[in-house]
């Protein structure tokens, strides 16, 4: 079966941080595109951050940038999101998903991991 499952996720201060990770089971990353969104309550999910597997290129949204970072490991088939200097404003359902470098759009999408953060 494949699937993609995140962990990490709690309840955190303001200014504290977290570490999420997702994890391939069935799949190889190993020409995709894997990419963190999150969905706050009443709210459309929106793009956090993705790293393309093959060269490790990065992207975030503007709202994390300095606070967030992507990485990847391959012995593990893993991905994670460093996120630092925590905001009430970054609470939300993290979810990672992942593409065909190839292909637009997502095809692959975790259960999502809840992030909250008090002021």
């Amino acid at each position: 079966q494949v699937q993609l499952v995140e962990s990490g996720g709690g309840l955190v201060q303001a200014g504290g941080s977290l570490r999420l990770s997702c994890a391939a089971s069935g799949r190889t990353f190993s020409s995709d595109i894997v990419g963190w969104f999150r969905q706050a309550p009443g709210k459309e999910r929106e793009f956090v951050s993705q790293i393309f597997w093959r060269g490790g290129s990065t992207s975030y949204t503007d709202s994390v940038k300095g606070r967030f970072t992507i990485s990847r490991d391959n012995a593990k088939n893993t991905v994670y999101l460093q996120m630092n200097s925590l905001k009430p404003e970054d609470t939300a359902v993290y979810y990672c998903a992942a593409r065909n470098e190839l292909y637009y759009r997502y095809d692959l999408w975790g259960q999502g991991t809840q992030v909250t953060v008090s002021s």
